[in-house]
């Protein structure tokens, strides 16, 4: 028998239609032009902005300091398209 590669599955809903909209416009590269970098930042600000466009669009009513445990099980690496882990 063939051994079966690793596979994983997400429940996207609609995070992965929110992506590519953003994407789609490059709300991303637009931002991150205007604001520039910032020392010692992890992310840009247009990849913080885009991650906080599908929070608020997540339907959640988490508050803020609870950002990060939101995208815990989501595929971020996969919507956001800059290697990002939770």
């Amino acid at each position: 028998m063939e051994a079966t590669p690793d596979l994983q599955v997400y429940d996207l809903g609609h995070l992965g239609l929110v992506a590519g909209i953003v994407d789609r416009v490059g709300l991303v590269p637009l931002v991150d032009e205007r604001v520039g970098p910032r020392p010692g930042e992890k992310v840009s600000t247009g990849v913080a902005l885009k991650a906080a466009i599908m929070n608020a669009l997540g339907f959640v009513s988490s508050p803020l300091y609870l950002f990060g445990h939101y995208w815990e099980g989501k595929p971020t690496e996969w919507l956001q398209g800059h290697g990002l882990r939770p």
